[in-house]
């Protein structure tokens, strides 16, 4: 299986915001955890996966979504261990169809496929680079300080929240909605 992409957004316009060489220590580690920040909201890698393998548990319903979308290539799919032919996707959602009516209960379904955007759609690339350069300049400052009967408070920086741009591009990008309630 080839992985997704290290990050999803590219370093050099990261770095042009920062003014900072596309290769610094810090700057993608801020990049790489905006990425793993993004990836675990949507709970899918986003970028480009071939020859994924999984493996699920049978449903007993005509539909079983797939743990990433969008599809790009539906491989084999076995019910246990059996070819199943004619399996229907829905490519942008990553749901697919039995042919012959449910996903039988009980059953382990081996699905090989292809997932993810090839280029990484730009509103995730911006939002991630917005998340990176907020957590590049994170200050982990010392909050106080007290000596004898004296103590000094200074002001800290916040944990790293979220905009409205991320939050618009993780609700576009999100799969398996069903377990928000």
């Amino acid at each position: 299986m080839a992985g997704p992409e290290p990050y999803l957004a590219d370093p050099a316009e990261l770095a042009t915001f920062l003014n900072l060489p596309a290769d610094d220590l810090r700057l993608l580690a801020a990049l790489r955890a905006a990425t793993r920040r993004f990836r675990g909201a949507v709970r899918h890698p986003v970028s480009l996966v071939t020859e994924d393998t999984v493996f699920l548990d049978g449903t007993g319903r005509a539909v079983l979504q797939l743990p990433a979308a969008p599809v790009v290539r539906l491989g084999q799919v076995l019910v246990d261990d059996v070819a199943v032919e004619r399996v229907r996707v829905k490519r942008r959602s990553g749901v697919l169809l039995h042919p012959g009516g449910c996903w039988p209960d009980w059953a382990e379904i081996e699905v090989t496929y292809d997932h993810g955007h090839e280029v990484v759609p730009e509103e995730v690339a911006e939002a991630v680079i917005d998340q990176a350069r907020a957590i590049y300049r994170l200050d982990p400052a010392i909050q106080q300080i007290t000596t004898g009967t004296e103590s000094v408070s200074f002001a800290a920086t916040a944990a790293v929240g979220i905009t409205s741009q991320w939050q618009s591009a993780v609700e576009a990008h999100r799969l398996n909605r069903g377990d928000d309630a």
